[in-house]
Formats: C-alpha cells, sequence, structure tokens
C-alpha cells in the first residue's frame, strides 16, 4: 500500500480548546500511528500574525501552549515531522511561486476575505477597509503548507474545505504551466465532530470567546461545562439530543454506548445539572492524563524548543531540495547552467547519460550513487538492508524522476547540486520513454 502524507497545523493566536483538540489534534495524533502514514504537524505562526495585531507576547505563549498540548497528546516527534512554520524559509518562497500563478478572483471568493467585506458593506466603509494583504493572501499561504509537503490528506473543519479546494487549484495551475510536481491533496473531516459546539451554543471558536480550554485545572473545567447555556426545560422533561450543545460535547468523548445511555437519559427528563455532571466527568476521564504531561511540559520550554529544532531539520530534509527543484521548474536557474541537451545522435547522447551504480559497503549494507557522465557523484543513497531494496529504489528514481526526490529523502543524502540532479534524472528518465 502505497503511504498517504497527512498534514495539519494549527494557528499559534490562542490557547487549544476542546474543539481543536476534537477536530484537528486527537485524530491527527491517532492517524499516526497507523502504517502507512507519514505525518507532518506545524505550528502556523506566520498565519498567527494576521490575527495577533502586533501582540508577539501572544504568539509566543501560543507556540508554547500547542506544542505543549500536541506532545502531552501523543505524538511521537521521532515517529512524525513536528515543526515550527517560521523555521521553514522555503514556505514563504514557495507562497510568492504560487501568488504568481494564482488568479485574484480566486483570492476574491475566499470566505474570510468575503465575510469582511460584506460587514464593511452593511456598515457602510469601503469594502476592503481594515482588510490586510495578509488576510487576503491567507490561502494562498495555507496552500504553500500543504504543497511543500505534497500532503495526500488534510484534516480540517467543514469551514476549511474551501482552502484546500484552493490549494488544489493552485497546484493544477503551477503543474501546468511547469510540469507535474504537486499533488493535489484531500480533505479529510470526521463528520460527526469536525466543529464542536462552544458555550453558547456557537461553534467553538476564539473569535466567540465561547471556548473551553482543553488544559485548564479540573474545577475550572467544571465551572465552565455548569455554564453552557441550556433551555428552560425543569427535571423530567424530555429533552431533545439534536441541537444539545451538553450531547454533542458529551458524544464527542463518548463511546456509542455511553452516547445512547445519555441520549435514553434525556428522553427520560434528565436534569440538566445531572447532565452537565455527566459530560465532565467523561471529559475529564480522558483530559486529566493528558494535563499532568502537559502541565510538566509547559515548565520546560527549552525542552520543546530542542523537539521544534529537530523536526525542522527533518523537514528542510524535504523542502530543501524540493524548492531548489521549484526554482529549477520556474526558471530561477544559475546562468552557467544549461538545460540538459535533446536530440543528437543516440549514441553519443547514451555515452553523455549519467548512471545508477550499486555497491556493498563494509557495514554489510547495500548502496547507490548517482554519478554524471564523467563518473563524478551527484546523489548518494543511505544504505539499505537488502540489494532488491536499493534496486527497487533506483528504479523508481529513474522511472519518476526528481518528483521521487522528495517523497525519498528518508533514504538519501539531501544532495550538493540538486539541479544538477534534477537534469541527471530527467535525461535518463527521457532516454528510457
Amino acid at each position: 500500500m502505497k503511504t498517504q502524507r497527512v498534514l495539519t497545523g494549527i494557528t499559534t493566536s490562542g490557547t487549544p480548546h476542546l474543539g481543536n483538540y476534537v477536530g484537528a489534534i486527537r485524530p491527527t495524533v491517532r492517524a499516526s500511528r497507523l502504517d502507512n502514514v507519514e505525518s507532518f504537524y506545524f505550528l502556523a505562526d506566520y498565519h498567527a500574525l494576521i490575527k495577533t495585531s502586533g501582540d508577539p507576547a501572544r504568539v509566543q505563549r501560543s507556540t508554547l501552549e500547542i506544542a505543549a498540548t500536541w506532545l502531552a497528546c501523543g505524538l511521537d516527534p521521532e515517529k512524525v515531522t513536528f515543526y515550527r512554520q517560521s523555521d521553514i524559509p522555503e514556505i514563504p518562497e514557495l507562497t510568492w511561486m504560487l501568488t504568481c500563478v494564482t488568479g485574484k478572483g480566486l483570492l476574491n471568493r475566499a470566505h474570510a476575505y468575503k465575510a469582511s467585506v460584506d460587514k464593511n458593506t452593511e456598515a457602510g466603509a469601503e469594502p476592503d477597509d481594515g482588510v490586510t494583504a495578509g488576510l487576503f493572501m491567507y490561502p494562498v499561504l495555507m496552500a504553500a503548507d500543504i504543497l511543500m509537503f505534497n500532503a495526500h490528506q488534510v484534516p480540517v473543519g467543514r469551514d476549511q474545505i474551501q482552502h484546500i479546494e484552493m490549494a488544489r487549484d493552485m497546484a493544477s495551475s503551477f503543474n501546468h504551466l511547469y510540469g507535474e510536481h504537486f499533488t493535489l491533496p484531500e480533505a479529510v473531516i470526521e463528520e460527526q465532530v469536525a466543529t464542536l459546539p462552544g458555550l453558547d451554543g456557537r461553534k467553538m471558536s476564539k473569535s466567540y470567546d465561547n471556548t473551553i480550554p482543553l488544559f485548564v485545572p479540573r474545577e475550572q473545567l467544571r465551572k465552565l461545562i455548569m455554564g453552557i447555556v441550556t433551555d428552560s426545560r425543569a427535571p423530567g422533561e424530555p429533552k431533545a439530543t439534536e441541537g444539545s450543545a451538553l450531547f454533542q460535547l458529551y458524544q464527542a468523548f463518548a463511546s456509542a454506548d455511553e452516547t445512547a445511555a445519555l441520549a435514553k437519559a434525556y428522553a427520560e427528563g434528565i436534569a440538566w445539572g445531572e447532565a452537565k455532571q455527566r459530560l465532565f466527568e467523561r471529559l475529564d476521564r480522558e483530559i486529566a492524563p493528558l494535563r499532568e504531561v502537559y502541565d510538566a511540559l509547559i515548565q520546560d520550554p527549552a525542552r520543546i524548543e530542542q523537539t521544534l529544532r529537530m523536526g525542522a531539520e527533518k523537514a528542510r530534509a524535504i523542502a530543501t531540495p524540493f524548492t531548489q527543484r521549484l526554482r529549477h521548474a520556474v526558471g530561477l536557474r544559475p546562468l552557467d547552467r544549461q538545460a540538459a541537451p535533446s536530440g543528437g545522435p543516440a549514441k553519443a547522447a547514451k555515452a553523455a547519460l549519467p548512471a545508477f551504480k550499486q555497491y556493498r559497503e563494509k557495514d554489510g549494507q547495500f548502496y547507490f550513487k548517482l554519478t554524471d557522465a564523467k563518473g563524478a557523484v551527484l546523489l548518494q543513497s543511505r544504505g539499505f538492508a537488502a540489494p532488491r531494496d536499493a534496486a527497487q529504489a533506483m528504479a523508481r528514481l529513474q522511472r519518476e524522476g526528481s518528483v521521487a526526490l522528495d517523497a525519498m529523502a528518508q533514504q538519501l543524502i539531501a544532495p550538493d547540486d540538486v539541479e544538477g540532479v534534477t537534469i541527471a534524472l530527467k535525461a535518463l528518465r527521457e532516454a528510457g520513454a
């Protein structure tokens, strides 16, 4: 089965809440443990600058809290790529490349931008009053986050589906102009828990100030839950589960049997106070052990910083060579570097072709290298346990060309001359066509 790349980011502009946990953190941490899944998790601190209005302390504090949350919830940085967006300079570079192939009309249709324009229009203000270029360009930066790592799947809330569709549009435009470089991502939504209600019954959101922070102390969690808005139906009166914020929150944490039991209690007229107590106990049973780990992590920011720096190294092992290939594709090339020649006598072309060479080292591992026509090494593999594995890796590179390089980053030593490798693989691919 082909490995699926799954990518998720959370904007570092606030404290993680139950909606973040249920809609993004919990399902993607679970997914990271599956076979044939390569997971990327990032702290979207560039995105945070759109919302934080010159409050740098808020961005830093939120970055610490969200990183600690992910780690406390079971994210294993050894098995996934966990990084801070601003540690990957290739992402803003890709943002600009995508900007140059993205129509303004597409961005005009973005929900967040349209909402700002509509609000201004209703108030009798200029349509773009208070709208920053950052807000307008948000979908392009999000597309760069996704496309940089050629993610196959992106778990998102229903309100973010449009951004995934826009990322697909941008990827298609780039691929049409410059060749197949980007995978078209798919949005993944858990239908029942994609959006949680907040304290007032509306969608749980920092914008509405109705969130339940994930790791507040136990008694504060209970106090918040007891304050959830309910209707005026008295104890003994049947209550509807549909539209009940209490029930939706409970369902997001409970098993099917537990959910059915609460639905039965609703029909029998459970008192709201008792329903809230059941919700509190169910939430605290899952959150309490995670809270203990979180509290320890939040007191050790140096440990989290080291983890993020290690994650950035892993991410850039993919992003740096991939960006160099994109630069080559769009024409940002050294002036003394010529494109691979085409045509000419078949014999001369064959003689000038680069070549793969497989060999075994004293450590018992099998390796291969790609050399140019003069024997200079362009690309070096890491060790393989079996010669068949090395041969299959070489065959994939020869078959797919530079497109396979980022997917195989863990099997290769990052080359110094990415453009030279790109040209060599293109020549081999064309020769074998």
